[in-house]
């Protein structure tokens, strides 16, 4: 069986959505930006930040993005070098560019970030900063072949000792900094970097659209002292996104949909849908979940992840159903994916840390208009399906499978409407 895939970028123009509506141009584009049309270059220690690598230097950091935006705007470059910071926030017309050899690392103490009002597992409240910050900053860039470590051990075997004290610890009582948070943006880029070692979610990216990530480098330890929650890109609450030529190992799961949680959660104008996603050319190695639904959704639709390789992840999509929040996902295509996963497709009650209230017009929670196809995978459990009276599932489609399966439990007949074309499981057609 093959286990990789020569990965390629598809013309997106020319296709449609699940749900038939045409894909826009824009997830054609996966041109890089060009850091020299960005303005001002200001490279930090040209503007007294220290070459010492010991000390922690977000305020002279911070001065100088902000002395670009007095100017206008311009490109924060980070030289070759370590510089330790805390929280930074940029700013309108500001970018961030890391040089080859250069590494923005985040201080181990959470003291150096700020508490503010910020989004944060499917809530709005109060905590802490990531080490990269922007809000409101229209056409934001990360650019460069440099690094960004969020310099996690610490906090990691703090998270660890937690949890031997007190089993129900949650992410929240163990505190974390994100180590990039973009929030109320359009346009967004972010390429080429090493995104490494984030104490707590790797990418959260809240409100927004018309976001990139293109041939970025996202790990955090999965064995040792495991990296707790360190999800590579959290999508929340956004639209029109596109995650090409990415690499991804991380502690928990890699692509995650969110949106807000909670018995009422759908009746609050800071929670809402995500949109028009495109996955693809990603290679994985252990992750939870190449794709996951959930915890913290309300709504997804059109969601497609294609041509991509797992070397070991856990799943492959992964439909998380909290029995205390109306969640619905609809027209999501998962296609071309080869290689190794435990599982592939997993539907299961979620009820980590969840809350049901009452609620006599609570909406249905389902899942319908999956489609999985072109699949050409080794596989513990292929079909790692369980249903509930909290949701309904309907209309899947298996079409073109080709798998290796040890479970042996696909039943179709679990799922109303569903349609079996051409799939085939240890050598046997179904």
């Amino acid at each position: 069986m093959a286990l990789f895939l020569t990965l390629t970028t598809v013309n997106a123009g020319a296709e449609n959505w699940p749900d038939g509506t045409k894909i826009d141009s824009w997830f054609a584009n996966t041109s890089k930006v060009d850091v020299n049309t960005l303005g001002k270059q200001y490279v930090i220690t040209d503007y007294g930040v220290s070459t010492d690598s010991t000390i922690v230097q977000t305020a002279a950091i911070q001065a100088v993005i902000d002395k670009a935006s007095e100017n206008g705007g311009g490109v924060i470059v980070i030289p070759r070098g370590t510089f330790i910071t805390g929280s930074l926030f940029f700013k309108p017309k500001t970018h961030l560019h890391l040089v080859e050899g250069a590494k923005l690392k985040g201080s181990d103490r959470i003291t150096n970030f700020k508490i503010l009002e910020t989004r944060i597992e499917g809530e709005t409240c109060p905590y802490f900063a990531a080490v990269i910050n922007a809000d409101h900053v229209d056409g934001f860039t990360i650019t460069g072949k440099g690094t960004i470590d969020g310099n996690g051990y610490n906090y990691w075997d703090e998270f660890w000792i937690r949890r031997k004290w007190n089993r129900q610890c949650t992410n929240k009582d163990a505190q974390r900094p994100r180590l990039v948070y973009i929030s109320n943006c359009s346009n967004v880029t972010v390429q080429d970097v090493h995104l490494i070692n984030s104490p707590f979610w790797t990418n959260h990216v809240y409100n927004s659209d018309h976001v990139r990530y293109l041939d970025c480098y996202i790990y955090a330890p999965t064995s040792g002292v495991k990296a707790p929650s360190s999800d590579a890109i959290d999508i929340d609450k956004c639209h029109d996104f596109l995650v090409d030529g990415c690499y991804m190992n991380v502690n928990d799961d890699a692509v995650v949909l969110k949106g807000g949680k909670g018995t009422y959660a759908d009746t609050m104008s800071v929670n809402g849908p995500v949109e028009r996603v495109i996955i693809q050319n990603c290679q994985y190695d252990t992750v939870h979940g190449m794709l996951t639904l959930g915890s913290e959704s309300l709504h997804d639709r059109n969601i497609i992840l294609r041509n991509c390789n797992s070397r070991n992840a856990n799943r492959v999509l992964w439909l998380k159903m909290r029995p205390d929040t109306p969640q619905q996902y609809e027209y999501v295509t998962v296609e071309g994916i080869t290689g190794k996963a435990k599982s592939f497709l997993v539907i299961r009650p979620w009820t980590q840390f969840f809350k049901p209230l009452k609620r006599d017009d609570m909406p249905e929670s389902f899942c319908r208009h999956i489609t999985i196809r072109n699949v050409n995978m080794d596989c513990d459990n292929f079909f790692d399906v369980g249903t509930s009276d909290k949701y309904d599932l309907c209309d899947f489609t298996f079409e073109n499978i080709n798998v290796t399966d040890k479970k042996l439990a696909f039943d179709p007949n679990m799922i109303p409407e569903t349609k079996v074309k051409n799939v085939v499981i240890n050598n046997v057609k179904h």
